[in-house]
């Protein structure tokens, strides 16, 4: 009897799909899997002597991998929000409920969608997905908070890896089967589906059982609880979803497609809550309420009737967050007046909000007040250096004012912390072709390219750069390092 290691076959397994995928040649990719299933049937799988079962059928390593493969092609074929502001929250809240979660490695990529339906998910590796749509059906900071929780949960009870130990505890064809989707979902370009990560990896391997939806809403739960938030948001929050889905018909939002909601688990929710009191708990915050302004805003199509809706809402109700979109939305139609007078209003009655401040930096800039934008920004970011929102802001404002050096530093000095951010390295590159800097420019798409898994984009820009520097030794020595190491990650995911 031979013995396998499978951790060996996984990976090999991922580069074998990978490089004839790439190369078109799917029929051979079949018969890999074929071979590769058969070798199996007849091999002994050796779990590892110490640790959990789980870990022995997909390793935390193995996990990371999928992850930044996943990640790759949710950057090259994902439409994203770049908004700093709501990132920048999604991003404090995912850390914040963390520190109350079971996850042992709390370092996470958070992904915003540019999608308008309520979707969430948790791949591995640490990634967090959230939808623009989920903000939009969300209430309140608590309901959406719940939903995180949850997402929080199925990855600290590691989902993932244990639907692929059930397969195996089942079926060895059936795991190798799953393991190869994983592959194929991860690495595949396929156009037409709706984004090859959220919806292709979740049908296929973060559909999880009731079993496992349960104990994510179970420990999701605790860990709300324990962060500070409302009781009765989560039953809340899939209230929502179940009255979603009725509306919806026959094409529910892919959310429910992935976590299918029962009746039980909307009684469950509440039963829950019944034991603990909302007295003094978190219901929702400024910034939240923004940021749904901002969406709807952002979403609606035809600028006007964005002022039309808030008009007409301020007149029921005059709320912050009635009268921050409108204040946006008279921004989107060039009312620069009428919404800097608006974002006043609110500034009188919080003055040191950094949301609220950034917000009036992108009006006066839209308004082209460079002078008074840029006097504003430089205060908070005394108060707040580094701030990643103002600094991105700031940095925008001197790329207006053609101030590109400085402009230019700020992103630098953001990407020393956030080097894996594809849209610091996109705006990066902005800055550079309106400073002529075109070595630059070159040098930073090819950053982009790289962390959308476009190597081969990446090559074809440090080249082109390279014949531009043929007089900088330093510069051109440094883009031939860099070329080298491509070229050799291409040929290692190739299999040479």
């Amino acid at each position: 009897m031979r013995y396998i290691n499978l951790n060996r076959l996984f990976m090999l397994a991922l580069m074998c799909l990978k490089h004839f995928i790439q190369m078109k040649k799917i029929n051979i990719v079949i018969i890999i899997l074929i071979t590769f299933i058969t070798l199996q049937a007849q091999e002994k799988l050796i779990l590892p002597e110490l640790g959990d079962r789980v870990s022995g059928a997909v390793s935390i390593a193995e996990e990371n991998i999928i992850g930044k493969e996943f990640l790759k092609q949710i950057y090259f074929q994902a439409p994203l929000i770049s908004d700093p502001l709501i990132q920048e929250y999604t991003e404090l809240l995912t850390y914040k409920l963390s520190e109350y979660s079971e996850v042992q490695n709390r370092i996470f990529t958070v992904l915003i969608i540019d999608d308008s339906t309520l979707n969430a998910f948790a791949a591995p590796g640490g990634i967090i997905g959230v939808n623009g749509g989920l903000f939009l059906n969300a209430d309140n900071e608590a309901q959406f908070a719940s939903v995180m929780a949850h997402e929080l949960a199925h990855l600290s009870q590691r989902h993932f890896a244990r639907n692929i130990l059930n397969a195996k505890d089942r079926s060895l064809a059936s795991t190798l089967t799953m393991i190869s989707s994983i592959a194929l979902a991860v690495i595949s370009n396929n156009p037409n589906a709706m984004i090859v990560g959220p919806a292709m990896l979740q049908t296929q391997n973060l559909r999880y059982s009731r079993l496992f939806e349960k104990e994510a809403d179970r420990v999701g739960f605790s860990n709300l609880i324990r962060a500070g938030y409302n009781p009765k948001s989560m039953g809340e929050m899939f209230t929502n979803m179940n009255n979603l889905r009725r509306l919806s018909g026959e094409a529910p939002p892919e959310f429910l497609l992935t976590h299918p909601l029962s009746s039980s688990r909307i009684n469950d929710a509440f039963n829950a809550a019944e034991g603990f009191a909302e007295e003094g708990t978190k219901l929702n915050s400024l910034e939240y309420s923004f940021i749904k302004s901002r969406l709807e805003v952002f979403y609606e199509k035809i600028p006007i009737q964005s002022v039309r809706e808030f008009k007409a809402r301020l007149n029921e109700n005059k709320s912050i967050e009635n009268i921050y979109g409108l204040a946006l939305a008279h921004s989107k139609n060039n009312k620069h007046k009428e919404s800097e007078k608006l974002i006043n209003i609110l500034l009188e009655e919080y003055p040191t909000n950094l949301f609220l401040n950034t917000s009036k930096v992108e009006i006066l800039t839209k308004s082209k007040k460079y002078e008074s934008a840029l006097s504003l920004v430089n205060k908070f970011l005394e108060i707040s250096p580094r701030n990643y929102p103002l600094s991105v802001a700031k940095s925008k404002l001197l790329l207006q004012m053609e101030r590109y050096y400085e402009s230019e530093e700020i992103i630098r000095d953001l990407l020393i912390i956030r080097n894996e951010d594809p849209q610091l390295w996109l705006l990066l590159s902005e800055i550079e072709r309106s400073s002529k800097n075109i070595v630059g420019y070159h040098q930073s798409r090819a950053e982009y390219f790289l962390l959308l898994g476009q190597n081969e984009e990446a090559l074809a820009q440090l080249e082109f750069a390279s014949k531009l520097t043929k007089n900088n030794f330093q510069v051109s020595e440094k883009i031939m390092d860099r070329i080298i190491s491509i070229k050799k990650a291409i040929a290692k995911s190739r299999g040479f």
